[in-house]
């Protein structure tokens, strides 16, 4: 599905947030590895699950025509710098619901990007009677936590020991969720 193209100006930076389209496709590839490589809350290693450019534009193209799907990106003179997707099910038992994840660049981490993904997901969740998001989140990710929190998310569980970081530690993954009213 689509949404229509919405322009923020935090801390003197500018950017747009607007639907995925299939030009995007090269700089998601690209930016998606940087994304994995800058931050171990992802669950992936840089280069890992690698989707190449044809596979972002067939990403693209089923969830702009998938009422249940969401891909969003965020765009900053013409480059994108951060995205996130929503994923809902057609299965009639489970169509209630969509899986959020979003990433950003490190170097735009503090100017909203995220929060205002996640609040124009919500936004089409709600408009598009999905009664319930979804999202994995790992325990260190503190601010991260708060910020889903703070937008009506709930802890639903802990997947104990889930995720092997640089550290040779387990850590627990946090599922949470919101609910539309």
């Amino acid at each position: 599905m689509k949404i229509n193209m919405k322009e923020f100006y935090v801390r003197n930076l500018r950017y747009i947030i607007r639907s995925a389209n299939e030009k995007d496709a090269k700089d998601l590839a690209e930016i998606r590895v940087q994304i994995d490589g800058e931050s171990e809350n992802m669950d992936r290693e840089k280069g890992e699950g690698y989707i190449d450019e044809l596979g972002f534009k067939q990403l693209i193209k089923i969830d702009n025509e998938t009422s249940h799907n969401l891909f969003l990106v965020c765009e900053m003179n013409g480059s994108v710098i951060g995205f996130s997707r929503c994923e809902g099910n057609q299965l009639k038992r489970m169509a209630h619901k969509a899986e959020f994840g979003v990433g950003v660049l490190k170097d735009f981490w503090g100017y909203g990007i995220g929060t205002n993904l996640l609040k124009e997901t919500i936004t089409w969740a709600d408009t598009n009677d999905m009664m319930k998001l979804t999202l994995s989140v790992l325990e260190t990710n503190e601010k991260a936590i708060m910020l889903y929190k703070n937008y009506g998310f709930q802890e639903e569980g802990v997947l104990k020991k889930d995720k092997l970081l640089s550290d040779g530690k387990y850590y627990n993954t946090v599922l949470m969720a919101r609910f539309k009213e």
